[in-house]
């Protein structure tokens, strides 16, 4: 096993962990800046290889001015084009950036061209870097943004066929409607909030979302990783309308190594040895906790998944790829995640219709 500090390992109130029902995936989707397109082609590629392993999603992320996915919603169209089951989703699309009116046209849109398989993520807050890009995004309006909850609220109505408008009918040979064109009845029900506090916990809960939790969290009331999540994910589904029913996604770095060569497991041991120390304490003003990135066999890492309270507490997973890892890293990782710690974590064979949830 890597040389990753033992996580957290605390009690589960549950005498038995969930057995795994979903499995997912999440990519950032690199690329070279000047010559963008063989990164963006291995994203599509590597989301392929996700629906034939049998994965229930494939995830994106979302990066602004920087060498990954900016428009994550282009790429599952592309990717909703090339595969006909697996779930997309983002995880997650800061609304910062966006014009919740349009981004919910955008939205619609690719759930229809999927068949109804879109599963957006977002958040909030102010953009990374605000002062240094305001001018450029919101030139106009850069000291009146509002980048709290409400951003989602809007987004949310509009996504749900609330009027958008006061205005709708024929005007000459034009018709004109009073919601988001196109509208996809069944979007709403796979709207995700990406959140690491406890406050998002329930507003996303209340809000009646599905709730993403990640490698990342705010230390607000211990320093205790998997105890923080845990009571995230309990806040969450307490402020929920479906309760325990609630969903939740939970995501950490996994690097199963059954099938890995030497040089790949010299190469991932290193990378989480790396990036162990910001996991020590809690990092920045904000005092955000990290997760160690778990390398071993897929039994090893289940044991260690499951020994965390947080993660007996879910049934659905989006395991981050490492960010700077080649393409057929990927393809080994995805494989052994697939083959080996799924039915290490007791999911059952997937299913060969399309999801539905």
């Amino acid at each position: 096993m890597s040389p990753n500090p033992n996580p957290n390992p605390n009690p589960s109130p549950n005498s038995n962990p969930k057995p795994l029902r979903k499995l997912g995936f999440l990519t950032i989707g690199l690329f070279d800046g000047a010559d963008p397109r063989p990164g963006h082609e291995s994203t599509l590629s590597i989301i392929e290889l996700g629906e034939r392993l049998g994965f229930d999603s494939a995830w994106v992320r979302h990066r602004h001015l920087q060498y990954g996915i900016s428009s994550p919603l282009t790429v599952l169209a592309a990717a909703s084009q090339r595969t006909s089951r697996i779930q997309l989703g983002t995880a997650v699309i800061p609304l910062g950036w966006e014009n919740p009116l349009r981004l919910a046209e955008d939205l619609a849109t690719v759930d229809i061209l999927s068949g109804g398989r879109l599963n957006p993520g977002v958040s909030v807050g102010p953009p990374m870097h605000y002062e240094r890009v305001k001018q450029a995004l919101h030139p106009d309006t850069a000291d009146a943004e509002d980048f709290s909850y409400e951003r989602v609220r809007r987004l949310l109505s509009f996504v749900r066929g609330e009027p958008a408008t006061d205005f709708s009918g024929a005007e000459g040979f034009e018709a004109y409607s009073d919601r988001v064109q196109p509208h996809s009845p069944g979007l709403a029900r796979r709207m995700w909030y990406g959140g690491g506090s406890l406050r998002s916990a329930r507003w996303a809960g209340e809000q009646g979302m599905n709730f993403l939790t990640s490698s990342v969290v705010k230390a607000e009331e211990s320093e205790d990783f998997a105890g923080i999540q845990l009571s995230h994910i309990r806040a969450f589904r307490d402020s929920h309308p479906d309760g325990e029913r609630a969903r939740v996604s939970h995501g950490l770095v996994v690097i199963p190594t059954d099938n890995a060569s030497a040089r790949q497991r010299a190469k991932y041991e290193e990378y989480a040895l790396k990036r162990l120390p910001r996991t020590a304490t809690p990092q920045g003003p904000a005092r955000m906790m990290f997760a160690p990135d778990l390398v071993g066999t897929s039994t090893e890492i289940a044991e260690r998944l499951q020994a965390q309270a947080a993660f007996r507490e879910v049934d659905e997973v989006a395991f981050a790829l490492p960010f700077s890892f080649d393409h057929d890293d990927y393809v080994q990782i995805l494989t052994d995640i697939a083959t080996g710690l799924a039915p290490a974590l007791g999911r059952q064979p997937p299913r060969t219709s399309p999801a539905s949830a």
